[in-house]
């Protein structure tokens, strides 16, 4: 695989922006060159720094201090990790004793539980307790208007039992036990319509409630965006095993579930047991042959074109069967190279949701790895609640990415014909 030339002379500076615009600089020996899709790829010798995230690129910008990385947003990520850990202790407990009676419906059929509304209301508290001197700006995906009714009561009143229990139970976060308005504003501080000023926390407080709701995966995701760009993002995933899993393992042989894994701008990704401090710094899968990767996709065919899926892994060359888990746990999971492509292609007139993937993204990006639409373009998170993405969204490493684009191309052209 070539490179892309973006100076001349024997040494060539590439700089690839990833999805939450973080610059991955990649000083390459090159020997040949040559373009494809806008990825700069090389075998040659690299050496990778990352700088401050930033709208376009510039030479005077790719060497900057890297203690000033280190430093910037530490305050803001350990209050989401707690945060995040927080919501996470709530869910596990409802799951464990979920009843037919915690399941509603809103509007579009999705399954709401009080464990969604509770995760939103410990988030945003922790988040304004830990940050309190800081404008207070949250993109979530529930609002009370449900709970609000006559017949949203007996629920409002469990959540904020919920809630409170939980408060308690965790202890040392000097919290008063909250009120029902208590809670109805709590939930309400999540509309924010987020927009490329200024800075804004981007939450889905239970990312795959099918799943949850089966009792199987799912995720508590949770960004912040700075100008727009995602600078952190921490994913709590009580479910998902410490240990691989793959095509032919699932669910892992690892009897220990749980995982915290973070994000921030220049910094690189890390995982930590949900219930532990112990961190390791983890990457994405390095597999460069299509036939060695595995791949994931959505649980739900709904949510994803299993059968467009399927197309592009033939023509890849992928040999391995589907992962298929639900939520943002599969960014997660690629971020430590449990496979190496994740693709996500809704059905026709679905508007991706933020909150759906910015965790995620700089979860994957950080950690080494490509978010992008199926045209190739970076996802932009500055317009709102919603991402303008072309067709869907794939994710892979540096070495896949040139080919994985292609197959997709192909795919949707032979499947635009066929129409």
């Amino acid at each position: 695989m070539g490179t892309q030339s973006l100076l001349g002379g024997t040494r060539t500076v590439v700089a690839i922006r990833d999805c939450c615009e973080s610059i991955n600089t990649i000083i390459i020996i090159r020997k040949k060159s040559t373009t494809v899709s806008g990825f700069s790829l090389s075998s040659s010798t690299t050496r990778r720094s990352s700088s401050l995230y930033c709208r376009r690129w510039s030479p005077l910008t790719t060497i900057l201090s890297s203690s000033s990385l280190m430093s910037s947003y530490e305050k803001e990520l350990a209050a989401a990790k707690k945060a995040a850990t927080l919501a996470a202790r709530l869910c596990q407990k409802v799951q464990k004793a979920l009843l037919q009676s915690d399941v509603h419906s809103k509007s579009d059929k999705t399954p709401v539980t009080v464990a969604d509304y509770g995760s939103q209301i410990l988030v945003s508290l922790m988040l304004q307790r830990e940050l309190p001197s800081e404008p207070f700006s949250l993109v979530a995906e529930e609002d009370s208007g449900d709970l609000r009714k006559e017949s949203g009561q007996d629920t409002l009143k469990r959540i904020t039992d919920l809630v409170n229990d939980t408060l308690v139970n965790e202890g040392s976060h000097n919290i008063s036990a909250l009120t029902t308005d208590d809670v109805l504003n709590a939930i309400d501080n999540g509309k924010s319509e987020g927009g490329s000023i200024g800075r804004h926390w981007v939450l889905d407080p239970i990312d795959g409630t099918k799943g949850f709701v089966r009792g199987d995966q799912y995720a508590i995701a949770l960004a912040l965006l700075d100008e727009g760009k995602v600078v952190l993002g921490v994913l709590a995933c009580p479910n998902l095993p410490l240990g691989t899993i793959g095509p032919n393992q699932p669910h892992s042989s690892s009897n220990e579930v749980g995982c915290l894994f973070f994000a921030k701008v220049g910094n690189g990704t890390y995982m930590q047991a949900l219930d532990g401090t112990t961190q390791t710094k983890v990457n994405v899968s390095t597999v460069d042959n299509p036939e060695e990767a595995s791949f994931f996709e959505s649980y739900e065919a709904a949510h994803s074109s299993h059968d467009l899926s399927s197309t592009i892994a033939v023509k890849l060359g992928v040999k391995a069967p589907p992962v298929r888990i639900d939520s943002q746990a599969k960014y997660g999971a690629l971020s430590r190279g449990d496979g190496a492509i994740y693709l996500r292609f809704p059905n026709k007139g679905y508007r991706e949701k933020i909150w759906d993937h910015a965790a995620g993204c700089i979860v994957v990006s950080e950690a080494g790895g490509i978010v992008s639409d199926a045209a190739g373009n970076p996802l932009d998170f500055s317009k709102g609640k919603f991402l303008d993405v072309d067709t869907g969204i794939i994710v892979t490493n540096q070495n896949l990415m040139p080919s994985l684009l292609r197959a997709v191309k192909e795919s949707l052209n032979e499947k635009a014909s066929s129409l």
